[in-house]
């Protein structure tokens, strides 16, 4: 390796040796000049006084470089842009909508949405990693005999074995469907965003369960060994299999209510129900100083889904808005239904994962909470709430979504940061 002193070192000047004479040759014997042969890699110049190399310019269709150049020179950039999605021309806002629109998709501005856009810097804003956070204090309390109860063992093992799978069922539904059948730029880009934020949720599950040393068979195959979790998984599925189909398009009244149910089944219930008891479970642990690495992952976690429900509910409104005919009695009816059986299915899944109180919580407590956050989904769409009366019995919940919460940075991170580029200096 070059250091400093190297580049001030003097240089010792070169001494030229003399070059001797030639010896003189007669006038008769002096050949006569010839022209030096062409170098291997001679350039010339040509007709438009541009230089080209000569090597590959044949014409010999063996050689690949004319080849290249043959296709290119016959080219017809027509039949590229007619692939591209959307009509063609500069788009204006007027032009966008959030389901079949024909305008020039690859324009990402002007912003019709400007909240879609937000909502995507907002996301880059408070990216993570999982292996930024310890695991060494779960590490130890979960192998030691008495570090946890049965009860609270199963229901960390319960929470990893759901989600694990449920992240990835969201992402594949919205590579394989949503991505492709909205129709706006911008919300398209908090799509990817959203994507990426599933697979690193993904990455977290399997972090806490190598780190704690489980069966990976185990808990990854749950979504269909074990029956609580097989049905919220299964109820997830039938929503998606349509849409996922290739030739599937919307466009009709039919495929576009097709839609429209899948964005609900996601954005309301999966993630906006099927979540709520794992994460009330495992962030209560916490509360209680146990397994902190893993409830500090799932409070990132909790803190994404909110983003994705939340944008999920301004798309499906936005759907309602431009197109007011989908919106009509049977699927007010359709939607309160849905909801209602996603309560149901996280009521059971509460029940199997909770059989007796645990951490401050019990069944009866978790169902109310449940229709509780039901409640929230139907209001959030317009509809009326269908269980009268409850109330939140997990008031902290709350706060940790809806509150900055200061913490040691020097045992832990503050959960509301951001990345260096977004802050305000």
């Amino acid at each position: 390796m070059l250091s400093w002193d190297d580049f001030n070192a003097e240089e010792k000047p070169v001494t030229r040796q003399p070059v001797p004479p030639a010896a003189p040759q007669s006038s008769a014997a002096t050949p006569a000049p010839q022209p030096a042969a062409a170098a291997p890699a001679a350039r010339a110049e040509d007709a438009a006084g541009e230089p080209r190399d000569l090597r590959g310019s044949s014409d010999d269709p063996n050689d690949p470089l004319s080849r290249a150049r043959s296709a290119l020179k016959d080219m017809d950039v027509s039949e590229g842009l007619s692939e591209l999605e959307g009509a063609a021309g500069r788009v204006q806002v007027d032009d966008k909508a959030m389901i079949n629109c024909r305008a020039d998709l690859n324009q990402l501005v002007p912003f019709k949405y400007d909240w879609a856009w937000q909502k995507y810097l907002d996301g880059c804003s408070n990216h993570w990693m999982p292996q930024e956070i310890n695991m060494s204090a779960d590490v130890a309390l979960w192998k030691s005999a008495d570090g946890l109860t049965d009860d609270e063992r199963r229901i960390v093992k319960r929470s990893l074995g759901f989600f694990s799978t449920a992240d990835s069922l969201v992402a594949n539904n919205l590579v394989l469907a949503t991505y492709r059948l909205i129709t706006n730029p911008e919300c398209r880009q908090y799509i990817l965003r959203q994507a990426f934020e599933e697979a690193i949720h993904t990455h977290a599950y399997q972090y806490c369960i190598e780190s704690l040393g489980m069966d990976e068979g185990e808990i990854f195959n749950m979504y269909r060994e074990l029956p609580s979790v097989a049905r919220k998984a299964a109820w997830g599925i039938k929503y998606t299999r349509e849409l996922s189909d290739p030739t599937f398009n919307t466009g009709t009244v039919e495929t576009d209510k097709a839609l429209l149910r899948n964005l609900i089944a996601f954005y309301s219930v999966l993630e906006g129900i099927f979540f709520y008891c794992g994460f009330s479970q495992i962030l209560s642990m916490g509360r209680r100083n146990k397994m902190t690495g893993v409830a500090e992952q799932f409070q990132y976690i909790l803190r994404d889904e909110s983003m994705h429900v939340n944008f999920g509910v301004d798309v499906i409104n936005q759907i309602k808005l431009e197109n007011p005919h989908l919106w009509d009695a049977e699927m007010r009816e359709t939607t309160t239904q849905m909801i209602l059986e996603g309560t149901q299915l996280e009521i059971e899944y509460a029940r199997d994962s909770m059989p007796r109180g645990v951490l401050g919580m019990n069944a009866n407590m978790m169902e109310e909470y449940l229709k509780f956050i039901a409640n929230r989904r139907f209001a959030q769409l317009g509809l009326p709430e269908q269980f009268k009366g409850v109330t939140n019995p997990f008031p902290w919940m709350s706060e940790i979504m809806d509150l900055r919460k200061e913490k040691n940075f020097f045992e832990t991170r503050v959960i509301e940061y951001q990345t260096g580029g977004s802050l305000s200096w």
